[in-house]
């Protein structure tokens, strides 16, 4: 959960100062990790090493901590990511760059704090925040009433404070018990995409076009703008940020919720491909870059898995080989049944169809065998 903070001309000093040490903290930590263990950083190590110097440099003792554990974090996350092949092969150049240098930490990176260094008044609105100038207290925060009720029932653990656009942020975690997932009577594929940004297996297609040519028409008044070179242009250019990524993500907001909320009413499970690291794996022409390095699927795919866990209903993700080349009726597999982007044809057994809708039916089939194999119980001991 996300609330505003609103400190005064006295308070908003203090953070101002505190954020940047604190990223300036980390990166030197980064930096003795990196040399003396690459990219296998360990916090009892790092503490023996850097414990004091944080001390000297006028942080406490949990501030100290949680530098040192962010930037072992940082590390066994990037390891993570190596392991499951995000950044490529071992001779990508993502992959390589990444393993070469120090993970390096923002100016204004967001920075975690746990209950010792700040604090909370849910009546009065208001926190109590640690900083390199001590603590400062009586700081108001704002956010809706559902939001301050969740804070309230459910707020736990460690929160990040964040500087976005000039303006200050709590990001609290809240704890929210799971319900129990049911036996799905079935599942629905979604086929994610460009054109289309997702297609069910029951036939529904949320197409991509309408922001699409919102993408194209935000790039144009961009360039415009950018173009003038005028402090009016520059202004209006930092005010129109970030404003086409919230837009994307308000439409995957809509687009999960009403295939969770099928799914849900229907008691089946939903299916999706697993498409991480396509980014590194795909090539396209320069004039489609842009695209698909804006192309959302990643944010949708994770807005459906965490609406499913809030709704109990069952997730899976499927192999995403030949899906769209696949027919789930005969099963012959050939690229030639995809005579277009948009068109599927067996040229086996002639079943024809919109190419998105047959390859979620594939997800979904696929779907059924992984759900069974994954439930069947444990084989008895010979």
């Amino acid at each position: 959960m996300q609330v505003k903070l609103q400190p005064d001309a006295v308070q908003a000093p203090a953070f101002e100062r505190t954020l940047p040490a604190i990223n300036d903290a980390a990166h030197w930590v980064s930096t003795i990790a990196f040399e003396g263990f690459g990219l296998k950083a360990d916090v009892r190590e790092l503490r023996k090493l850097c414990y004091g110097e944080l001390k000297a440099r006028g942080f406490g003792a949990q501030a100290s901590q949680h530098i040192i554990k962010r930037v072992a974090d940082a590390y066994t996350t990037l390891r993570a990511n190596i392991r499951a092949g995000n950044l490529g092969s071992q001779t990508s150049k993502r992959r390589r760059k990444a393993e070469s240098k120090p993970i390096v930490f923002r100016k204004h990176a967001a920075h975690t704090y746990d209950d010792r260094c700040l604090s909370w008044t849910y009546d009065a609105r208001t926190a109590s925040i640690w900083t390199l100038d001590g603590r400062v207290k009586n700081v108001p925060f704002a956010c809706p009433p559902e939001v301050l009720k969740e804070l309230v029932e459910h707020r736990r653990g460690e929160s990040d404070l964040v500087f976005r656009d000039g303006k200050w942020f709590l990001i609290a975690t809240i704890d929210v018990s799971e319900p129990e997932v049911y036996e799905p009577v079935d599942f629905i594929g979604v086929d994610r995409g460009i054109v289309n940004l997702a297609t069910t297996s029951d036939g529904d297609n949320h197409q991509g076009r309408r922001l699409g040519r919102y993408r194209r028409w935000q790039t144009r008044k961009r360039a415009e703008l950018q173009a003038k070179q005028t402090r009016s242009a520059k202004q209006r250019l930092k005010k129109r940020a970030k404003k086409e990524a919230r837009h994307a993500t308000h439409i995957n907001h809509k687009i999960s919720q009403a295939v969770v909320a099928v799914a849900q009413r229907t008691e089946r499970g939903i299916a999706l491909e697993e498409l991480r690291g396509i980014r590194a794996r795909v090539t396209v022409s320069r004039d489609r870059r842009a695209r698909l390095s804006s192309w959302p699927f990643h944010q949708l795919g994770e807005f459906i898995a965490y609406k499913c866990r809030q709704a109990g209903v069952p997730f899976v993700e499927v192999d995403p080989a030949y899906t769209s080349q696949r027919c789930p009726r005969c099963g012959h597999t050939e690229r030639a049944n995809r005579r277009t982007r948009d068109l599927f044809s067996c040229r086996r057994c002639g079943l024809a169809g919109p190419a998105d809708h047959v390859a979620g039916v594939n997800v979904r089939n696929r779907a059924r065998s992984a759900w069974v194999f994954v439930n069947m119980p444990d084989p008895a001991p010979a």
